[in-house]
């Protein structure tokens, strides 16, 4: 009998006893897995905001370079570019990095709550199933 997906797989071999896999079991199995592929998606995100966030700062470095304190600089909102004071686009530079960096924190803090689960669930998981369930990544 192999169970597959792409972070836990059941295997049975010959010389190893024989687990039964029970309803139970599975669930947990694909709870696991569940939460793999979800804290994989959050972890892109995070890069995603990381990303954002140092161009942000980038730009808020660049706005303080510049020597002419009368040239407007556009900013984009959504689509649109509105062009604002170097005042006015460091206050909204700043005011979206508070924004990213909260909204990295908090995703953060998702990414813990799933390690934590996923924790949980291997314990019991190898408690039961031992060398017969593979819940370590692939790093392929």
């Amino acid at each position: 009998v192999t169970f597959t997906s792409s972070t836990a797989t059941m295997k049975k071999t010959v010389a190893v006893e024989d687990v039964n896999v029970t309803f139970e079991d599975q669930q947990k199995i694909n709870k696991f897995a569940r939460n793999t592929n979800r804290m994989t998606e959050l972890k892109e995100e995070i890069e995603g905001k990381k990303k954002s966030l140092q161009n942000l700062e980038d730009a808020s470095d660049d706005i303080m370079m510049s020597e002419d304190d009368t040239l407007l600089i556009p900013y984009q909102i959504g689509d649109v570019f509105i062009s604002h004071s170097q005042e006015e686009t460091q206050e909204m530079l700043e005011a979206g990095k508070e924004l990213l960096k909260d909204e990295i924190k908090a995703l953060e803090g998702r990414v813990a709550a799933i390690l934590q689960v996923l924790a949980d669930l291997k314990v019991q998981l190898y408690a039961k199933f031992g060398n017969n369930i593979n819940l370590e990544a692939d790093d392929s």
